[in-house]
Order: C-alpha cells, then sequence, then structure tokens
C-alpha cells in the first residue's frame, strides 16, 4: 500500500462528520496522494462508497477489523 499523505481520525463520530472531515483533507492534498481514514460508524462503508462514487477520487482500499473501518482514499 502506498504511503499516505494524511491520516484522518474519525473515530467516535457519526455521519456526516467522517465524509466531512475527509473532504476537508482532501482539498488540502495534491492530485495522486493518498489519504487514509480511520471510522467507527457502521454506516462509513457506504457513506464513503457514495461518496467517492459522486466525487472523481478512488477509494482503492478498505478494510473492516474489530469495528474499526479503515479508507484509502486517492486523490483524482
Amino acid at each position: 500500500m502506498k504511503t499516505e499523505a494524511v491520516v484522518v481520525d474519525t473515530k467516535g463520530l457519526a455521519c456526516p462528520m467522517p465524509i466531512v472531515k475527509a473532504k476537508k483533507a482532501l482539498d488540502s492534498m495534491e492530485t495522486g496522494q493518498m489519504m487514509k481514514v480511520l471510522s467507527t460508524d457502521q454506516g462509513s462503508l457506504n457513506d464513503f462508497r457514495a461518496w467517492v462514487k459522486g466525487t472523481k477520487h478512488e477509494l482503492v482500499q478498505y478494510e473492516e477489523k474489530d469495528g474499526l473501518f479503515t479508507f484509502y482514499v486517492k486523490k483524482q
């Protein structure tokens, strides 16, 4: 996995805050950089899938372990 430029910790936050924080972080990044987002929100998988589909960005990978969701989003 490519090293991420930014890590956004949204653990304990509910929708829509993980997306809001991720969008704010992406706005400050350069094209091609990777962002890692940590979330405990059960709805975050569907939220992130819908969000990246509505943007030009790429959800490169996601994983879920012990209630922690980790998303890798590449800025396009």
